[in-house]
Formats: C-alpha cells, sequence, structure tokens
C-alpha cells in the first residue's frame, strides 16, 4: 500500500504540480488541498493528484485541519505533508504536530529558520561570518546601532520572505521617515554589506545529509531589483565554488536540516569590510528552507539532466535518491519587465538560440516584483555564453 502524502497548495507556483505527480509515479498516494476550485486545475494537477480538497482559505486552519483529518479518515495515517512554500512553514508543522506526522519540521522547530534574527546563530555556529543586527525598538536604539556600523544599513522583517518590505537606509533623514511609518512587524536592522549573492542550494535527507546540491550566482541584489523595478537575472554554476561547497554544508548541518529542499545565501564581498572579510570572501546572508523560487526547481533539472521533484519523492518516501551529478550545463534565468521596450521579440531570442532555450513563460504577478513579468529560462556548456544570451533578451529598442 503506497504511503499517503498530503501537499499544500500545488496550484502555486505553477511548476509544483511536479511534487505531487513525483510521489504518485513512485507509487504513492497523492492528496492535496487548495483553494481553486477542481475545474480551474491544470489538467496536469489534476493527473497529479489523487484527490483534492477544495478551502475557502488556506488561511483559514481550522478549515485546512478538516482537510487533513478528512484524508487521514479516508486514506489511513499522513505519512509527509508538506508545501514547500515560504508563507506556509509554520502552518505545515503545527499540522504535522496536531496529527503526529513523524516526518518533517513541528511548530517549535521551524522558528530557527523563520526568524532573520534566529539564523545568524546557526551562521556562526558553522564557522560563517554574518552582519552585525539589531532588532528595531526605538529611533534612539537604532542611532546607537548606526554610529557602531555606519550608514548604509539594510532593514527588513525578521519573519519575512523572499526582499519583499526591504530597503536601505542611507542618511539620518531616511531613518527618521523609516522610524515614522507604521510597520506592523518586528524588523531587524543590519549593516550593508558589499558584494553580490551566491546560493548553495539542495535536497537533505531525513538524516541530515547533503543527497542533492548546486550553486547559483545573483549579480544583483533582489533587493534592488523589487525596489527599482529593475530586471532580474541569475544562473547556476556548473562547479560550487570550494569555499562555497564547505561553508553551505556546514550550515545546513549546523541547522540539522533533515527531509527538505534548502536554499541558502551568502554575500561574496566586493571589497574588504572590516569585521567581516577580504574582498572575495562569503559572509551569511539568510536561509530558506524551502526551494529556490520561482522556476529555480526547473532550472535545475535543466542544468542537470534530472528530475529534482522525484528525487525528492524518494527521499521523502524511502530515505534515499543521494544524486550525483556533473551539471552538464549552466542554466540562466532572464526576467524581462512589462514597461520597457525591447528590441528582439521572443520569436527572435528562440530563432538566435534555438534548443538552448529551454522554457519561456510569465510569471505570476505575486513573483512579477522580484522576477520580473516575462522570462527566458537557457541552459549553455560554456558559461560564456550566458551574458551574450542576457544581453541579446535585454537589448532595447530604439526610441522613435
Amino acid at each position: 500500500m503506497g504511503k499517503n502524502f498530503v501537499f499544500i497548495s500545488p496550484t502555486f507556483p505553477k511548476n509544483y504540480y511536479q511534487f505531487p505527480k513525483a510521489w504518485k509515479e513512485i507509487g504513492g498516494t497523492s492528496l492535496c488541498i487548495g483553494e481553486d476550485p477542481y475545474d480551474y486545475l491544470s489538467e496536469e494537477l489534476k493527473a497529479a493528484t489523487d484527490e483534492y480538497y477544495q478551502v475557502r482559505s488556506l488561511m483559514d486552519y481550522d478549515e485546512v485541519y478538516r482537510a487533513v483529518a478528512w484524508f487521514a479518515h479516508k486514506h489511513g495515517k499522513i505519512d509527509w505533508l508538506e508545501s514547500n512554500n515560504e508563507f506556509w512553514l509554520e502552518q505545515d508543522a503545527r499540522l504535522r504536530t496536531d496529527f503526529n506526522i513523524t516526518s518533517g519540521d513541528k511548530t517549535a522547530d521551524v522558528s530557527r529558520f523563520k526568524l532573520k534574527s534566529n539564523m545568524k546563530a546557526y551562521y556562526e555556529k558553522a564557522g560563517v561570518p554574518v552582519a552585525r543586527y539589531h532588532l528595531v525598538t526605538t529611533l534612539e536604539e537604532g542611532k546607537k546601532f548606526i554610529e557602531e556600523v555606519g550608514y548604509p544599513v539594510i532593514v527588513k522583517p525578521d519573519n519575512g520572505v523572499g526582499a519583499n518590505a526591504t530597503w536601505k537606509i542611507k542618511d539620518e533623514e531616511g531613518l527618521k521617515e523609516f522610524y515614522g511609518k507604521n510597520l506592523g512587524t518586528q524588523y531587524i536592522m543590519e549593516e550593508f554589506v558589499p558584494g553580490y549573492i551566491v546560493s548553495f542550494d539542495g535536497i537533505a535527507d531525513q538524516n541530515n545529509e547533503i543527497i542533492f546540491k548546486t550553486s547559483h550566482t545573483f549579480p544583483d541584489p533582489i533587493m534592488d531589483i523589487v525596489n527599482d523595478k529593475a530586471e532580474c537575472f541569475y544562473w547556476s554554476e556548473r562547479e560550487i565554488p570550494e569555499d562555497l561547497d564547505k561553508m553551505g554544508t556546514a550550515v545546513i548541518h549546523s541547522f540539522n536540516i533533515k527531509g527538505r529542499f534548502f536554499h541558502t545565501e551568502y554575500f561574496r564581498l566586493s571589497e574588504d569590510k572590516k569585521g567581516l572579510g577580504k574582498k572575495g570572501d562569503l559572509v551569511g546572508l539568510e536561509v530558506n528552507m524551502r526551494p529556490p523560487g520561482g522556476y529555480t526547481p526547473d532550472m535545475m533539472n535543466f542544468a542537470n539532466d534530472i528530475n529534482v521533484f522525484k528525487i525528492y519523492a524518494n527521499m521523502a518516501m524511502h530515505n534515499e535518491g543521494r544524486y550525483e551529478t556533473k551539471r552538464p550545463y549552466h542554466c540562466v534565468y532572464v526576467g524581462k519587465r512589462d514597461h520597457i521596450r525591447y528590441k528582439n521579440s521572443p520569436a527572435a531570442v528562440t530563432n538566435k538560440y534555438g534548443e538552448s532555450v529551454v522554457m519561456h513563460g510569465r510569471m505570476p504577478e505575486l513573483l512579477g516584483e522580484a522576477m520580473g513579468n516575462d522570462f527566458f529560462i537557457a541552459r549553455f556548456p560554456d558559461k560564456d555564453d550566458i551574458l551574450p544570451f542576457i544581453k541579446f533578451v535585454y537589448e532595447r529598442a530604439e526610441e522613435n
């Protein structure tokens, strides 16, 4: 008899139907809970699920609880429950706790990787330097912190998703403006770290061993892309830098991450930073214990000719599925903005780059601020082909 997997919110992001699909394909019973009426589901999701339960709101815990209870009554013990969506991590943990689902994080576990202030101790335990921080209270305390670290500083919700509501404060005028806002949630203030972001991503098994790993480079901070409505592009590396591999592995062990995807971020310093390191060194930023955003899981598949959704399913059901890969390709994401006029049409991009283009589509509105509206994903064995592709996609139309 197959094991029962409850997957929360299978319609967002759009590619997440592949989680219940992979579970079903290896012999499990795939049970999904979402807000969309069944008739609105994609044909791929309908085929991927053995049973779908519609709730009016996934934010109504009692309603979601009843959905899980129904599945347990009808199908028996729930073996795995997950959304792989940062917004629902705490609710997932509460459901596991209430239904005594022995796999995955419980309520008491989640705070170690949900609160940005809590993350720092785990980075430091792994020997990774982190930016100094201050949990925002009063303007006077904020000024004291800035006397210590200097301008600029970064402010963001302590319990937040992505780069939303994150910005840079450059002077006292901006500081006073920040403290005049009705924030409604606990904020964290950090010293500014000069550099670009690199990630260490993958899947950890139920014993805290990494069974798949990869790395991505983000030349422009997502915070700036969101605030400036700039263009978003990033790519995977065929070789994980040795220092990142070592630090990233130590961080996953420090957090004791079990049975889930991980997306951990670091700054690669672009100049010496007192107390943090020399130019080129790594500084811990934050962790997200779910797959990287948007279509990045699909990029992992394209870069490696694998199926990370199936690797995850095998890990969850059998605690196996270690995958070694030579990473045959760099996979690059290029997000375009609707308000910018581009010279080269989607057809022109596809005609020029042919089979190197593996995906083209629209980003959901909720992700569009960070990742762009229209996007291309391409793969190349040679890193030297990445920037020319980005430049071709982003080439502007001439002004009349």
